[in-house]
């Protein structure tokens, strides 16, 4: 997630650079064709042209608008892990029992256990929603790098210690017991949360919470079953590819065209006007460029890149506020932006 308020030069290069290079050679090899070699016979009138820009941005606007509601929603979901983790913590941390067979020690290491637990079940989550799907640009750039950390590495990973440490905080928050079950699973998140299940179920049956309060429980289980499965939906169902191949082949097309069309009005004013009509090619061109690329990077936010969802940042602050509730002392610090970036 970028925090500063504007995006700053270096990422609009980043994202565009490349982009901007290809649209400057286009618009100068035009205007040099047109102005020494006399290349009239490729010109076109502006008319069309137009017509297939503005048409170009309404559907460019419209899939922009649905990736933003996948962004949005994907914030959602992560903002309700984040409240019904809390009431799992203060309903743990509650935890109290006249049976005299349960000790004072014992009632606190099932306490924990459930609450570390689901620390681990937080960091499981996001790294599952960090593997790459066939249509996102870390998968893109693996095929064509056959790297999937490249990208990662140059935008975000390199500056964050924590980005790849689950098996560290697996190994931390998880018995050698369960962290070894990991490969044994092909979605050990769901198994983390039916853990804590038989563990809950565990507790009631030996009285140490009340059928009530086990129901309570269980109820916060299934909303995380439910926030987990909206955000897999997301992972696994991109924006329909007919809209967004769609915007980007009419996107290119325009750009193509633009100054086979520019450069005869700019001509219009002269010689020198068929010089200037490269930088407002350029110009127009990258405008819409950037509209094509802010909607197909925030279209996917679990890609670990700097546009979306920070979701290391939520899991280390849900981290930090269940071991406060659970008495632990020691607490990690919180992740921090990084030149204008938070993950």
């Amino acid at each position: 997630m970028i925090t500063t308020k504007y995006v700053n030069y270096r990422q609009v290069l980043n994202l565009s650079g490349f982009h901007l290079i290809l649209i400057s050679i286009w618009c100068t090899l035009i205007a040099i064709l047109f102005h020494f070699f006399n290349w009239h016979w490729m010109i076109i009138p502006w008319v069309p042209v137009a017509l297939i820009g503005t048409a170009e941005a309404f559907l460019v606007g419209f899939k922009n608008n649905q990736a933003y509601d996948r962004l949005w929603e994907a914030r959602k979901i992560w903002g309700g892990i984040v409240n019904s983790s809390r009431m799992l913590g203060s309903m743990v941390s509650a935890f109290d029992t006249g049976n005299e067979e349960i000790g004072k020690f014992d009632l606190e290491d099932r306490r924990k256990k459930i609450v570390y637990r689901h620390i681990a079940w937080l960091y499981q989550l996001r790294e599952q929603l960090l593997i790459p799907t066939e249509w996102e640009h870390i998968k893109v750039e693996e095929d064509q790098l056959k790297n999937v950390d490249q990208k990662r590495n140059r935008l975000i990973k390199a500056g964050f210690p924590d980005y790849g440490r689950t098996p560290i905080f697996l190994n931390k928050y998880l018995s050698e017991e369960e962290s070894a079950l990991q490969s044994d699973y092909k979605n050990f998140a769901t198994y983390l949360i039916a853990q804590q299940s038989k563990d809950i179920n565990e507790l009631k049956n030996m009285d140490i919470i009340s059928g009530f309060n086990h129901m309570q429980l269980q109820d916060c289980l299934n909303e995380f079953y439910t926030l987990q499965g909206q955000a897999e939906r997301i992972k696994k169902f991109p924006l329909p590819r007919q809209f967004a191949s769609t915007a980007f082949v009419f996107n290119v097309i325009f750009i193509m065209l633009l100054p086979l069309g520019l450069v005869s009005e700019f001509a219009k004013l002269g010689d020198w006007g068929i010089w200037a009509s490269i930088p407002f090619c350029i110009t127009i061109g990258w405008i819409y460029i950037i509209m094509e690329l802010v909607g197909d990077y925030s279209e996917n936010p679990f890609e670990g890149l700097m546009f979306d969802i920070p979701m290391l940042s939520i899991c280390r602050t849900i981290e930090i506020d269940l071991l406060q509730m659970t008495g632990d002392t020691e607490l990690p610090d919180p992740i921090a932006s990084k030149n204008g970036v938070l993950v």
